[in-house]
């Protein structure tokens, strides 16, 4: 707890110069119509994020000789990749084709650092034996959640928020698992979004930009490789401390695919950016997101502890509460449209 208090103290007060330069620098996100915030606001506060958590991660392995030093290479070099490129990306837009290059190196060198998923737990169907097509879907998995939290962060506090819930999960399973790699890692996530939320939590004095949305996806993806490779369950584990993201991305994807939309193309379609535009404010969307987090939290706990009821309840909640936030947003855009109508 003091580790994690010093971290997030590290991570407030390293935020403030940073802030200050990129306003100096007019590194700002510039509202547009895809925009969910009316002014200005500086970019790239995750950088903070990385280089706090990159330095505590490095610190941790020297008192820990111990640990496997090609498996942590590997992940500091994805990180350090990934983080890298989106930062530039935020100083200017880079071709989707250079992020998604970067994105598939930083996949392919946690796998080879960590392996890949071989089987999986699923509650009630039991195990899944992968075989060779476990090294797609793991591949699949760190790309498509390191792009799932850079859509996904895009109003005051949701990013930072999410990261909190799931570090926080992530710091009790390494330590139930003992795996000290997972929680020591998983500390510096949470206290590092900690500190961040400072400054961040709405209204927003900075964004921490794909800089940080990146590093913190490509993080917990890789988080649920290297713990898998102990325990298969790990693998439902994963999904279910990010659950609400990996939902609204999914659905979102598919709902556009559906329409025959440009998956690829910006947009504000996302369940939390409707329900911003329906006339929420961020802290309540927020709060909201975190709420379903939270609730990935227990039954992520549940199923590690091997919870008789968990199942049977996971199976039942999890389809509803998706399903209660698609109709809650659905019937939040109704009631707009009939106000309109009405003139109101």
């Amino acid at each position: 707890m003091w580790i994690g208090f010093v971290v997030s103290v590290l991570s407030y007060l390293s935020v403030i110069p940073l802030r200050r330069w990129t306003e100096r620098r007019q590194i700002l996100d510039i509202p547009n119509e895809r925009s969910s915030h009316t002014r200005p606001i500086p970019l790239g506060g995750g950088l903070a994020i990385v280089l706090v958590s990159m330095v505590g991660l490095i610190i941790a392995s020297l008192i820990n000789p111990a640990w496997p030093l090609w498996e942590l290479s590997t992940y500091l070099f994805g990180a350090t990749l990934i983080a890298l490129v989106s930062w530039l990306d935020d100083l200017k837009p880079l071709p989707n084709r250079i992020r998604f290059a970067a994105h598939s190196v930083g996949a392919l060198s946690a796998i080879l650092g960590f392996g890949y998923w071989r089987g999986i737990d699923i509650p009630i169907l039991g195990h899944l034996h992968l075989g060779w097509s476990g090294l797609l879907i793991t591949f699949l998995w760190v790309v498509g959640l390191t792009n799932a939290y850079n859509f996904m962060d895009g109003i005051d506090g949701i990013g930072g928020g999410q990261a909190a819930v799931a570090g926080v999960g992530w710091v009790v399973l390494g330590c139930l698992g003992d795996q000290p790699l997972v929680a020591v890692l998983s500390l510096l996530l949470a206290a590092t979004s900690l500190g961040f939320l400072g400054h961040n939590w709405p209204p927003a004095r900075i964004f921490m930009g794909d800089v940080g949305s990146a590093f913190f996806g490509y993080s917990f993806a890789v988080l649920s490789v290297i713990s898998a490779q102990n325990d298969p369950r790990f693998v439902v584990i994963g999904v279910l401390l990010v659950w609400p993201f990996v939902f609204d991305t999914a659905f979102t994807f598919f709902r556009r695919l559906r329409n025959r939309e440009n998956v690829f193309a910006a947009h504000r379609s996302h369940l939390y950016q409707r329900l911003v535009i329906a006339g929420y404010s961020h802290r309540f969307v927020t709060l909201l997101y975190i709420g379903l987090a939270l609730v990935g939290l227990l039954f992520s706990l549940g199923v590690y502890l091997g919870a008789k009821k968990t199942t049977a309840v996971l199976s039942l909640s999890l389809p509803l509460l998706s399903f209660g936030l698609w109709f809650f947003v659905i019937r939040q855009e109704r009631r707009v449209s009939v106000d309109m109508g009405r003139g109101r």
